[in-house]
């Protein structure tokens, strides 16, 4: 495979005896331009020279942008935009939770992985239900021990959690994903 970074195509080459050599271009993943313009400005926010600054929100608008996760592809493709190597920007994608570096699903369920979990969704952590709604993940720590038992959901904390109020959230979650479609 030759490959020079997202903004360029992505080329495999495939031999067989009876066939001459065949260029296959991957699906390109590239940002609407309004998400392109979003970049711009995100990146005009930082002094010139210092455009690696915007890996964080820019990875946040690829991961919201390409289906909610980040594939090598899509890391590639963020590299390209902030003139990075590719692996500066794997690092920052693997250090923080709050990048999936896989698919995941609807709704994503973060819970510490020092506390008691009360989830009932028969999946394990790292796993997501087969309807392909709701995804279980434990980060290190989330940051709200005084208001405990706890989960994140998207960008939001739900506190103070019961097995009750769990059950709650995952029918609010199904009947928001259900007007939705």
């Amino acid at each position: 495979m030759l490959y020079k970074g997202a903004s360029q195509a992505k080329m495999r080459s495939d031999l067989t005896v009876d066939e001459p050599m065949t260029l296959h271009f991957y699906n390109m993943i590239k940002f609407s331009e309004e998400k392109l313009k979003k970049v711009d400005e995100i990146i005009a926010r930082y002094p010139d020279g210092k455009h690696k600054s915007a890996v964080i929100p820019v990875l946040h608008l690829a991961q919201d942008e390409f289906g909610g996760w980040l594939s090598s592809e899509t890391m590639d493709y963020v590299a390209s935009l902030l003139k990075m190597e590719p692996i500066e920007v794997y690092e920052v994608a693997t250090f923080y939770s709050m990048y999936n570096l896989k698919p995941v699903g609807r709704y994503v369920f973060e819970v510490c992985q020092t506390g008691p979990c009360m989830l009932k969704l028969n999946i394990g952590v790292g796993e997501t239900t087969t309807d392909g709604m709701f995804t279980l993940k434990t980060v290190e720590c989330l940051g709200a021990c005084g208001y405990a038992p706890m989960m994140q959901l998207g960008k939001y904390f739900r506190e103070h959690l019961t097995t009750e109020k769990v059950d709650q959230i995952i029918e609010e979650c199904r009947t928001t994903a259900a007007k939705n479609n």
